[in-house]
């Protein structure tokens, strides 16, 4: 480097700095010490540095936020560690009853929780290497989430390079959100350029994350409030002090969080901000309820799908009344008939409701609906729209009570209702199309086979036409059968109208359907449909045999035998291996390439083979879930709880005692991380 360009490196680095310190003052600090004129001044001065010695922007340069980046293609990216939902709760009662549950759990100890305002945004998951921005990932499934790191950098508030002093591998979670007063300019902005307004801020700001042309994402102006440290720390012991330690990190962490020490405190607290919460500007639908220490965190643990440890408080959703026009009835996969009301178009949180789930026979009867009644709608959680009620003074004289219908609203088949359940059920499986298409979609989602560009339009298209019958005709489509295919489909207003297939369409599809071939066993075995085998169960099964043919084969009572399925999971899986129809299906499955077998599980180790694990606490050397893939690539399983059936008991820095009691009372074998390593390295 030339002594010009030592010299420009330098002004170059003064800028950068002085840039993102003038950000994060104006967004995390809601302060200004320079007039926009001067921020802009110094951006274009560093812009133009950058575009005259290329070779000295680096990826941490501020420039980043204008953005520029074209992405046509979001890549999917493994999360280091789940990211889950909270449950919810809508009442002070369930709230005692959490607080009770908490308590039962960890006896003696002394519980604080901390209490956040919960943001009605997009949750993000941010990786820092060296201090730097790596990856910015939505939440995807939970498991995976979407690579939109380049639209992450246009958001002002978030940094890109993190100050010194931090450390050098961080992860940390937020809420991407448009404030209210920019939502309305947004949306004023694009009725003057006839553009269709977004329905809500949560609508827009995740469509401007998932924007392929980072500049017009920066255009958005998004913002981010963070609300959790992931990596662990050891100087940090609870939550609390966590969200301290990420603002020192010039991290967008709102001043509303506080720390409880009792559920009585929590309660004030979601009191207090249930009118002061519409006084600022980002939408809220909640309180977010933590156990503040990291350590009792760590002994609560997780379900399946949600922390033990923390809760979401709703608060009571908007309502409208409307105009119950008519009953439709729509055909699910398994055959079950689920009412819908149609309703008299009505705004509802910020939008249109035309429809709202009624869910079975019973939900009618219950709130004795009639047609023509006005009905109280609200969103659940602020998403769904239900029927809460009807306002029986505007009840017309001599209405009659809904009967519900005798036969399927698609084939005509008469319908079965078992006297266990509440949903009647089209028995007609093979010829019903609704339900034809709803095994198919299935089978293509995310979670399964994963097989893109074919929406419900698409294979309601392939089924009209005779294209398709089941999943395994998918592979037998070709580019002749697809291009230039007709494809009549209702929109959103039910009219009816049509488009065909061109030629980029169907290259898409039949690469989507090839690709799909490398699939997991387990997203294959979810794949298939059987009726209460879950992502969860399937991969616990694919865990306990190494294909399908062994699952098959196998007796209910083996079945049940594996800890965490119960009578009613492994009944189901009998019963659906003992039709016909499925083992047909599965062979011409196998016969088109899928792999009804663990890959993985070619080579065991033999001194974990078949051997029951459970891991607690946290490791040095491994995440949670990378311990967890390690067990199972070598033979062995893992379940979340102990049982007699454990054979060894894994235990990290900060296990839960209950678990240690529970293991030595059993006679269950602890080991440590060194000990595991030595197993494996057998």
């Amino acid at each position: 480097m030339n002594k010009e360009e030592q010299i420009i490196k330098r002004e170059i680095d003064t800028l950068k700095s002085e840039i993102e310190y003038h950000n994060n003052i104006y967004y995390n600090k809601d302060s200004n010490e320079i007039s926009d004129l001067e921020y802009d001044k110094k951006l274009n001065t560093l812009i133009k540095l950058e575009n005259k010695f290329p070779h000295l922007k680096t990826i941490d340069s501020p420039s980043q936020r204008i953005g520029g980046t074209i992405t046509k293609k979001f890549e999917t990216i493994k999360h280091n560690n789940p990211m889950l939902s909270l449950s919810n709760t809508y009442s002070e009662a369930e709230l005692i009853k959490f607080d009770k549950r908490i308590k039962k759990n960890l006896p003696d100890e002394n519980i604080q929780y901390t209490c956040e305002l919960k943001y009605d945004g997009v949750a993000l998951s941010l990786i820092y290497e060296n201090r730097i921005l790596k990856y910015a990932l939505t939440r995807g499934d939970g498991k995976k989430g979407d690579n939109i790191t380049n639209n992450v950098y246009t958001i002002k508030s978030i940094p890109i390079k993190l100050p010194i002093g931090a450390p050098d591998f961080i992860e940390v979670r937020g809420e991407a959100f448009i404030s209210k007063n920019d939502f309305k300019k947004l949306n004023t902005y694009r009725k003057n350029n006839n553009k269709s307004i977004f329905s809500n801020p949560r609508n827009a700001a995740s469509g401007s994350l998932k924007m392929q042309d980072s500049s017009e994402v920066s255009k958005r102006n998004l913002n981010c409030y963070i609300y959790s440290l992931i990596t662990k720390i050891d100087a940090i012991k609870n939550h609390y002090q966590a969200l301290n330690f990420l603002k020192k990190l010039n991290y967008n962490v709102p001043n509303s969080f506080t720390k409880c020490a009792s559920i009585k405190e929590v309660i004030s607290y979601i009191e207090y901000w249930e009118s002061e919460r519409n006084k600022i500007d980002v939408e809220t639908d909640g309180i977010v309820i933590k156990v503040n220490s990291l350590e009792q965190q760590e002994k609560l643990g997780f379900t399946s799908k949600n922390p033990r440890w923390a809760i979401a408080f709703k608060y009571k959703s908007e309502d409208v009344k409307t105009l119950l026009k008519k009953i439709k009835y729509q055909v699910g996969r398994t055959g079950a008939i689920t009412p819908v009301a149609i309703l008299e178009p009505v705004k509802l949180s910020g939008s249109i409701v035309k429809r709202a789930s009624l869910h079975n026979f019973n939900e009618i009867k219950r709130l004795d609906l009639r047609i023509r009644d006005t009905v109280i709608i609200e969103k659940g959680g602020e998403i769904i729209p239900k029927i809460t009620g009807v306002d029986l003074n505007k009840r017309a004289n001599n209405t009659d009570p809904i009967e519900f219908i005798s036969s399927c609203p698609s084939c005509n088949y008469p319908l079965l209702k078992k006297n266990n359940e509440a949903n009647h059920y089209c028995k007609n499986n093979n010829n019903c199309s609704p339900q034809i298409q709803g095994r198919i979609e299935h089978f293509i989602g995310k979670e399964a086979m994963n097989i893109e560009h074919l929406g419900p339009e698409t294979i309601k298209g392939l089924i009209d036409n005779k294209l398709i019958k089941n999943a395994s005709d998918l592979y037998d489509l070709n580019f002749n059968k697809l291009y230039n295919l007709n494809i009549i489909f209702n929109n959103s207003d039910g009219e009816e109208k049509s488009r065909r297939l061109k030629e980029k369409s169907c290259v898409n599809i039949l690469e989507s359907i090839e690709k799909s071939k490398n699939a997991e066993f387990s997203n294959i075995l979810f794949g298939l449909g059987i009726r209460y085998v879950g992502k969860t169960t399937a991969e616990l099964l694919t865990q306990n045999f190494k294909s399908i043919d062994d699952l098959i084969k196998t007796e209910y009572y083996k079945i049940i035998d594996i800890n965490e399925i119960g009578e009613k999971i492994a009944m189901s899986i009998t019963n659906f291996f003992q039709e016909k129809k499925n083992i047909l299906l599965i062979s011409k499955l196998k016969s088109v390439g899928l792999k009804f077998y663990n890959k993985e599980k070619v080579n065991y180790n033999s001194s974990i083979n078949n051997l029951n694990f459970v891991i607690s606490g946290t490791f040095k050397g491994y995440s949670r879930n990378k311990l967890k893939t390690i067990i199972t690539r070598n033979g062995g399983k893992v379940s979340s709880s102990i049982s007699k059936k454990t054979n060894f008991l894994v235990a990290g820095q900060n296990i839960g005692p209950s678990k240690k009691i529970i293991a030595k009372n059993l006679n269950i074998n602890i080991i440590s991380e060194i000990d595991f390593n030595k197993m494996i390295n057998q």
